[in-house]
């Protein structure tokens, strides 16, 4: 199946680089452009796109508010396992792109809903596996972006979400993988961890999604900070 590309960004060489990279991908096809958030909503609205390569700064409106109103916050209403692709009919996903260091943005891009950030000068094989990564539902978090995020979450000091009450609608087992994947842990690596099949894994995190109602990776590691599950230098 073909990856479905819109990028924003109010840099026309940028657009015009990723563009011809991306198109270059048997997989992958750039199908618009759009120079600010405002345009590229109304672009995701036309053209339905899997993936929205976004820029954090730009005029008219910015990439964090374009993620804010296209993806509605940190609510996650259409479940899903966080394994699967586009549905068509859903949100796409949005890959935020940067030049700058990310510790302002990191934070209220994931609760935003993005699914992960991309340098602009990644080469082109980290261009297409970014695109390919963040349209199969996985987060693009490095070690580097995880390492912000909990040191924002130490600076912010606490939990800040007003109930835990949600958390004690999942099974001990779903728990203990939310709490791994906030630790930055992959699905290889917490079956390992908890000794069972990856695919196991997928499942117990596809329910803590759906009882959480939220989106993805991003949005979970979010949560399980932001309740106290899980906290900076645990």
């Amino acid at each position: 199946m073909t990856v479905r590309v819109v990028i924003v960004d109010d840099q026309g060489m940028v657009r015009t680089g990723f563009g011809v990279l991306l198109n270059a991908q048997p997989d992958i096809e750039v199908v618009g452009e759009a120079v600010n958030g405002e345009e590229g909503l109304r672009r995701v609205a036309e053209l339905r796109p899997d993936v929205v390569l976004m820029d954090v700064r730009m005029p008219v409106m910015d990439g964090l508010e374009a993620t804010r109103r296209l993806l509605g916050g940190r609510g996650g209403d259409s479940g899903g396992d966080g394994d699967s692709g586009g549905d068509g009919g859903g949100a796409p996903k949005v890959l935020m792109l940067t030049t700058f260091d990310l510790d302002d943005y990191v934070y209220e891009a994931l609760r935003a809903g993005a699914s992960g950030f991309l340098l602009k000068d990644a080469s082109a094989a980290e261009l297409a596996d970014a695109v390919r990564i963040v349209a199969a539902g996985d987060a693009l978090l490095s070690p580097s972006i995880t390492r912000r995020l909990i040191a924002e979450f130490s600076r912010l000091g606490g939990p800040r979400a007003p109930s835990r009450k949600r958390l004690e609608e999942l099974t001990e087992r779903e728990t203990e993988v939310l709490a791994l994947v906030a630790r930055g842990l992959s699905n290889g690596e917490i079956a390992a961890e908890l000794v069972v099949a990856e695919q196991t894994v997928k499942t117990h995190f596809g329910r803590v999604l759906m009882k959480l109602g939220l989106r993805d990776r991003p949005q979970a590691i979010v949560y399980a900070y932001e309740v106290g599950l899980v906290r900076p230098g645990d």
